[in-house]
């Protein structure tokens, strides 16, 4: 064996990268390529460029501090152009990307774990005036106020041990800070840009759908479509369960809304008439105790549905299941898997720059969104597979720690033996030396992605 071969054998057993090797066991760069990321005749290829996003991500480096730090970095004009690229389909990589990783945990499911869809908005303040997409009126539940920002509808993945993100759409209401004709770029209109564009006036009820729609066309296999009361109204379950998914949902008690076939049509006049069955079943969630119980009735487009009626004593709550074989206790228990994509979140804001994009242009905002998502299923897979899973925390920052190792101790101790080299006497008397240190540099910048190389096919 050469001395090279000596030396890359001893280095893969202690140097790795995982985010690599994810990427190599799902073909990134065929889904690149099905995504319309097609390398031009100039510029950098569009996988070391993605990579190097993600490891911005992951290391928590600003766009400026990752250019200054690495050698291997592009100019700042390589990322820029990138990620306001009219022709790249960022929902398309999302979506291709999520379900290659869903198809590798398919074998990890045990019998009897629900696998679920979860559709769900959230809000993102921003306060700039010219950010395309936002708007000045958007209630926050969580500042309980009107306030700037993007509105973000999402579908997403859950079981019972991880949560990936599968879809999103802007959401852009009447107090627009910006009409969609003063957007930046104007785009050819059979451009991937210009279609993600059209659906921004679109209502939240028909994004949701059109998400779950291509969702099940690209293969994602589920037991049920959770959604909040918001989305819960008759014709959007309806168009759910046309397209073959079960949903279970909380109501809104919104007699307008709801009303059933029968003596007894609202919701309150079913719970009036179940008296002699509102104790049959109780629970507990926290510290707050509840009785609850379920009736099977008939409505005008649903057909038959199961309610679960949940009463805390101070509150009633009631649920819907489109599957009627579902116990009342079942429907709950997967109903409160829902609040998952609460946590996905805050993940997404804590640890991959979710809600923090330094854009305004709309196309460099659909990119960076798509690129924390990809980054938080990245980690999410690599959190599933091990033996011992961790919160997205503590392996965010294991992987923080052994990218750093990668880009910067090796980067220093190939600096230390380029010192040694310049040393007439140990050259002349180790010719090996220079052999070492090239072998060292060009593992190492294989092993972050920096080396294009056969395997990333």
């Amino acid at each position: 064996m050469e001395l090279a071969n000596y030396i890359e054998t001893a280095m893969k057993s202690i140097l790795k990268n995982p985010i690599l090797e994810v990427l190599t066991e799902i073909k990134i760069t065929k889904i690149l390529k099905q995504s319309n990321f097609i390398k031009r005749n100039v510029g950098y290829p569009p996988f070391q460029i993605i990579l190097h996003f993600v490891y911005m991500l992951v290391m928590q480096k600003r766009q400026s501090t990752f250019i200054k730090k690495s050698d291997s970095a592009f100019g700042k004009d390589a990322y820029y152009r990138f990620i306001k690229d009219s022709r790249y389909n960022w929902r398309k990589f999302l979506m291709l990307s999520t379900t290659a990783l869903l198809q590798r945990i398919k074998p990890l499911h045990k019998n009897g774990e629900h696998r679920l869809l979860i559709i769900d908005d959230t809000v993102e303040a921003k306060r700039g005036k010219f950010i395309e997409g936002s708007c000045k009126y958007i209630w926050s539940n969580k500042e309980h106020r009107s306030i700037n920002a993007l509105n973000i509808v999402s579908l997403n993945y859950a079981d019972s041990h991880s949560t990936f993100q599968l879809d999103f759409s802007i959401k852009m209401n009447d107090s627009y800070r910006k009409n969609i004709s003063e957007f930046t770029n104007k785009l050819h209109h059979k451009s991937n840009a210009y279609q993600r564009k059209s659906e921004i006036t679109k209502g939240k009820n028909i994004l949701a759908i059109e998400m779950l729609q291509r969702a099940l066309d690209n293969g994602v296999d589920a037991d049920y479509l959770l959604v909040d009361s918001w989305y819960a109204k008759p014709n959007f379950i309806h168009q759910a369960n046309e397209l073959g998914m079960p949903v279970i949902a909380r109501l809104p008690n919104n007699k307008l809304i709801w009303n059933f076939k029968g003596k007894h049509k609202t919701m309150n006049a079913i719970y009036d008439s179940m008296k002699n069955y509102r104790h049959k079943s109780s629970g507990k969630h926290g510290k707050i105790s509840y009785k609850y119980f379920d009736a099977i009735v008939e409505h005008a487009v649903l057909g038959k549905v199961k309610l679960v009626f949940l009463h805390t004593g101070k509150d009633l709550l009631i649920f819907i299941s489109t599957d009627i074989t579902i116990a009342g206790k079942e429907i709950l228990a997967t109903y409160k898997k829902r609040w998952n994509i609460e946590q996905g979140y805050k993940d997404l804001r804590n640890l991959f720059g979710f809600g923090k994009e330094e854009n305004r242009i709309y196309e460099s905002l659909i990119a960076k969104i798509t690129l924390s998502m990809f980054a938080y299923n990245i980690v999410s897979y690599i959190n599933r597979i091990k033996h011992e899973p961790q919160t997205l925390g503590e392996l965010f920052r294991d992987l923080e720690c052994e990218l750093e190792t990668l880009a910067i101790s090796m980067q220093l101790f190939i600096q230390i033996l380029t010192k040694i080299s310049e040393i007439e006497n140990v050259v002349k008397d180790n010719k090996d030396l220079l052999t070492i240190l090239a072998v060292l540099s060009a593992y190492t910048q294989k092993e972050l992605g920096f080396m294009c190389e056969s395997r990333h096919v």
